[in-house]
């Protein structure tokens, strides 16, 4: 795709500035399709709450259980798995007795922080109470 400038004029202080277009943000490798894919991802039920969670640190699939709100343990299971193989969540399996099973986020879902949180702070501010 080519790459798209436009010329704009800011009125407060009368100069233009190169204003990048989609196009060229498309250009240098940021496709719609990868956008939509890591959205989907993301918002795919649960699994933005259970990085939310783990954000705060390492879980025990029983506090995750705990944590989330109306998820069976068939579905964290499924969710869990899914993020583990996307690289997103590590599973530690730690000896007992009892045997606990230990997930946190690696990198890739550190890297979710900034975006995580963005978005519940827009929750926040523009949600309704679920409690009203």
């Amino acid at each position: 795709m080519a790459r798209h400038e436009t010329q704009e004029t800011t009125e407060d202080s009368g100069h233009q500035t190169d204003a990048v277009s989609l196009g060229a943000v498309e250009a240098e490798g940021l496709s719609c399709t990868r956008f939509q894919e890591a959205v989907e991802f993301i918002g795919r039920r649960w699994n933005g709450a259970i990085v939310y969670i783990l954000l705060d640190g390492p879980c025990r699939f029983n506090e995750l259980l705990a944590r989330v709100p109306n998820i069976s343990d068939r579905l964290l299971t499924e969710r869990l798995r899914e993020l583990e193989a996307a690289g997103m969540v590590t599973r530690d399996v730690q000896p007992g007795p009892p045997v606990r099973v230990v997930y946190a986020l690696t990198a890739a879902g550190h890297a979710l922080h900034d975006v995580i949180q963005g978005i519940s702070g827009w929750a926040r501010q523009w949600m309704p109470d679920p409690a009203e």
